[in-house]
């Protein structure tokens, strides 16, 4: 395993521990995970700070980690990777991207995307997986 692949597991460690609950629950955890400087656009288009993040999270009522796959790591300089990954849950799909800085102790994130899948977009992906589909446009 090279050096990359272990930060991109720490990564990914990382990103899965912000989606379950025992650490969306746990401030000062969260604080540890979130950049200073991080910042979030949410799946509403909604831009969340560090503070406003770590306060919605602390509120929120208890969930289901969701399921997550398609993860792919792009390590842009030394100390810095994104990651990308489909989530699905119960209400749907979504689509995340994330900053991570890689060179300290342990990755910290400084930016999150969340984006909607909507059914129109599983229709087209549907078709860009089917190679014996007629195309769409």
């Amino acid at each position: 395993m090279t050096q990359a692949d272990d930060r991109f597991q720490e990564v990914r460690a990382a990103e899965l521990a912000l989606l379950g609950g025992e650490v969306r629950s746990d401030p000062a955890r969260v604080r540890e995970l979130l950049h200073p400087d991080f910042v979030e656009i949410g799946r509403s288009g909604r831009r969340w700070t560090r503070d406003e993040t770590i306060a919605a999270l602390a509120s929120e009522v208890a969930r289901v980690t969701p399921d997550t796959d398609e993860w792919e790591f792009t390590e842009l300089s030394p100390t810095l990777v994104l990651v990308t990954y489909r989530v699905s849950s119960a209400s749907g799909q979504s689509r995340h991207s994330s900053l991570w800085e890689v060179g300290g102790a342990a990755p910290v994130i400084r930016f999150h995307q969340g984006t909607v899948v909507t059914h129109a977009q599983h229709v087209l992906d549907g078709v860009r997986d089917n190679p014996t589909s007629a195309p769409t446009v």
